[in-house]
């Protein structure tokens, strides 16, 4: 799935989806390095339901946003980030989240269940939960760590990191990285 971000860019987007200890993080770290070793730029976009916070009590920044302000930009000569305070307005969808990124080849979104772009379901029988792609359309295959009978999607071993991403890139129309574009 593609998405049209600010400025007019393009950006293919793509989901990993599955119940809290199935791995969807820890399959994402390794999924990173393998597709930018490939030469494809990646963000990502991390979902929780739980609130959570970055900067820490005592922080000059810490205190500028608890006093109030809507958005505090910290920089230094590594990083920035942008805490940005929702205080009583929705969470933001998918589209407003995306339209602030830098322009890449490929976001990888973690979590939002709901928003209808493409998704790898991660999945581990042992935690025993069922698997979401039975009910979800927007799986469209499922990465797991054991025989999982009866899926008409593709199978992905959940540990076979260029498998997963080959399937990615493939799906994404992504071709195989900075090699291909200096042809």
């Amino acid at each position: 799935m593609q998405t049209t971000l600010q400025g007019g860019e393009k950006v293919k987007i793509f989901g990993l989806v599955g119940w809290s200890g199935s791995g969807k993080t820890t399959l994402l770290v390794k999924l990173i390095p393998e597709l930018i070793g490939r030469g494809h730029s990646v963000s990502t976009i991390k979902h929780t339901h739980h609130n959570f916070d970055i900067d820490k009590p005592g922080k000059d920044s810490y205190e500028h946003r608890v006093a109030g302000s809507t958005e505090v930009l910290i920089t230094g000569s590594k990083r920035w980030a942008l805490l940005h305070e929702n205080h009583d307005t929705p969470e933001p969808d998918m589209d407003s989240l995306l339209a602030r990124l830098e322009e890449v080849d490929l976001v990888l979104i973690e979590g939002f269940k709901s928003h209808p772009h493409d998704k790898l379901e991660v999945h581990r029988p042992a935690v025993g939960k069922p698997l979401l792609a039975a009910e979800d359309s927007t799986v469209v295959a499922v990465a797991t760590n054991e025989t999982i009978d009866g899926v008409d999607l593709p199978l992905l071993e959940l540990d076979d990191i260029a498998a997963v991403a080959d399937f990615i890139i493939a799906h994404c129309g992504l071709g195989g990285g900075a090699e291909d574009n200096a042809a």
